[in-house]
Formats: structure tokens, C-alpha cells, sequence
């Protein structure tokens, strides 16, 4: 976060719409592919520069252009150019700090919004932002990294499975909000089973570091809904949308992505609640180990009161002291402070205090 910062401030005093790339540097070289298709033909190429995959922008089929990497801000200005992009666009695409949208730029529809995934090794929720750009005949999509949870939508262009490639570029845009809304779900999952056992950690054996797992979890729950919350917003507004790049039949479908949106919030939110209440329970069972201590120490304490006195009474050197004298004196004194703890502990069991 200080990283971002600092490069925020790069910005600082420079005219709206200038292209400064906010966010960390994660491939050496920018990679560009990009799927054309129709329900007849399909085809799919790497790309060498960005300028070879223009001619399509013309063409009836459909056109999807991925690009992997955004420190090259050239690129990202020659997208735009080309395809006629407001720098203001091309701004928001180059910071990667932006909050999950959505924009009806009439010509175009501007999508932002997050990717995450979940790193098995740290536990730990990593996002990365995902913008896209809605045109009539083409989708442009941009990712910091190599690597998505779109594989399976290139798998279904590829083996025209499903009703995909008979669709238009709003249905494709659909589907990649739909894989990325599903993938919440298999992070939700990883959470509620780390929540799970660390519920058991906090019944049996709580300790610091389960604390400390609490506060990690807690802080993964807020980014978790600082991505989703927007994120109902931005497909209800693209569904109550009226761009004509649209259809009727793809609001369907976006109407089932937000009802899954909403699954997802209300899982985060009681995540939350769970995760609050593993927080109270914590500082309750330390409170509850730390009075049956004190209790412990207490009865201790309460059972040598009287037993210091007897000591603290014959202990006095006064020399008449008749008990002194006596043969068994020393005896007898110990066999009453036993009496006397005796005594102390059939009181306190019946009290109930031990």
C-alpha cells in the first residue's frame, strides 16, 4: 500500500488523463492474445504488438483482446486511440487501486472490478484488478498478470460448447463477470473452512497465535467486501442499463450474476458476525482461564490465612508461653492447622467454589 502511494504522488499535479501507471510491475513484457469467433469460425492468436489485431474492429464476428500487463503505458495509449477510448478511461485502466464499477459511455461500457485468489501457502486473499472495455462487436480486457479464472470461457469458445459463440460481445462480457463472481465462491470456501478450524483451536487450546489468526481473517473479510460490495452495484447498473450494447436476452443472465452477488455478500457479512464473535469468545475463555487461576490463588491464599496466624502466634518469643512447655504441643498445633484446611475445604466444596 505504501508502494501505491508513492506512485500516486508521481501523479500529483499532472493534467486528467494522463497516463501513469499506479500499481506494481508484475510481468517483464506485456502479452497480448486476442479470440476472434462467430458460430461458425474461431481462431486465437499471441500477438507480437498491438497494432495486428485492429483490422478487426470492422469485421461482423466477434473480438476479444486480452492484455496481460500494464506498465507499457504506449500500448494502453494506442489501444485507446484506436478504438477511440477517453483518456479518463485509459486513466481509471492504469490504476489499479480503482473501486469496482461501471460506466455507459454510450459507444462503449467501461467495466472495473477485482479478481481474487487464494493463496494456499500464506492463507492470505490476493486481488488483482480486472478492467474491461464493451463495444458493439468487440471486448478488450486488462490484467496486471498471466493468469485468470477465464480458461474455462476460452475452452468453451474453442469447443463451441454452450450457446456462447452464438451470443454477441455483451453475452461474452457476462461470462467473464460470471467465472470471476464464481470464483468468490471457492475463496468463501477456504475461508469458512480456515474459520471452521480455527473454531475448534478457540474451543480446545486458544492461544495467541489464534488470535492473531483471528485479526489475519478479519482483515481478509474487510478486503474481501471492500471487492463484492461495488460489485452488486456495478451489475445491477449494468443490467438496468439502456445502452444499446445490451441485449434483452443477456439481461437475463446478468440478473442471475447479481442474485449470486448477493449470496456473496451475505456470506462475507456473516463471516463477519462469525468472525466478531470468535473475537468475544477469545477474550472471554482467556478472562473465564484467568479468574479459575485467580479462583485457585484465591482458596490458596484463603486456606494459609489462618494457618500464618497459628504460625505467627507460636512463633512470638514471649518467654511465658505455657504451650511451650508441652511434650505433644508441637504436634498437636499441626494436627489443628490440618483440621483447620480440612474444616476450609468441605466449607468451600459445599459453596461450590472448588
Amino acid at each position: 500500500m505504501a508502494k501505491l502511494l508513492k506512485k500516486r504522488l508521481k501523479k500529483a499535479g499532472l493534467p486528467p488523463g494522463t497516463l501513469v501507471h499506479i500499481g506494481e510491475r508484475k510481468l517483464e513484457s506485456v502479452r497480448i492474445t486476442f479470440i476472434d469467433y462467430d458460430e461458425q469460425s474461431f481462431q486465437e492468436k499471441q500477438l507480437d504488438n498491438i497494432e495486428e489485431c485492429f483490422g478487426f474492429k470492422v469485421t461482423p464476428t466477434v473480438t476479444w483482446i486480452n492484455i496481460d500487463g500494464l506498465h507499457q503505458t504506449d500500448i494502453i495509449e494506442q489501444v485507446g486511440k484506436h478504438f477511440e477510448l477517453h483518456p479518463l478511461i485509459l486513466e481509471d485502466i492504469l490504476n489499479t487501486t480503482q473501486r469496482p464499477k461501471a460506466e455507459d459511455l454510450e459507444e462503449n461500457i467501461f467495466i472495473v472490478l477485482n479478481m481474487l485468489s487464494y493463496n494456499d501457502r500464506t492463507q492470505a486473499v490476493q486481488s488483482e484488478q480486472v478492467s474491461m472495455v464493451l463495444g458493439r462487436n468487440f471486448v478488450i480486457s486488462f490484467q496486471e498478470n498471466i493468469g485468470d479464472v477465464f480458461e474455462q470461457i476460452r475452452d468453451r469458445l474453442r469447443n463451441a460448447k454452450g450457446r456462447i459463440r452464438k451470443m454477441g460481445p455483451d453475452y461474452l462480457v457476462y461470462s467473464l463477470i460470471d467465472a470471476i463472481v464464481d470464483s468468490y465462491f471457492v475463496i468463501l470456501e477456504k475461508i469458512g473452512e480456515n474459520i471452521e478450524q480455527l473454531e475448534e483451536r478457540l474451543i480446545h487450546n486458544p492461544s495467541d497465535e489464534t488470535l492473531h489468526q483471528i485479526h489475519i481473517l478479519k482483515r481478509e473479510l474487510i478486503g474481501l467486501r471492500r471487492s463484492v460490495w461495488p460489485l452488486r452495484e456495478l451489475v445491477g447498473g449494468i443490467e438496468r442499463s439502456e445502452s444499446v450494447l445490451i441485449k434483452e436476452s443477456t439481461e437475463m443472465y446478468l440478473r442471475d450474476v447479481y442474485d449470486h452477488t448477493i449470496q456473496v455478500i451475505d456470506t462475507v457479512e456473516s463471516y463477519r458476525d462469525m468472525v466478531s464473535g470468535m473475537l468475544d469468545i477469545y477474550l472471554s475463555s482467556i478472562s473465564n482461564r484467568m479468574n479459575a487461576v485467580m479462583k485457585v490463588l484465591t482458596i490458596i491464599a484463603t486456606i494459609f490465612i489462618p494457618l500464618t496466624f497459628i504460625a505467627g502466634i507460636y512463633g512470638m518469643n514471649f518467654k511465658y508461653m505455657p504451650e511451650l512447655e508441652w511434650r505433644f504441643g508441637y504436634g498437636l498445633v499441626l494436627i489443628i492447622m490440618v483440621i483447620v484446611t480440612c474444616i476450609m475445604l468441605v466449607y468451600f466444596r459445599k459453596k461450590k467454589w472448588l
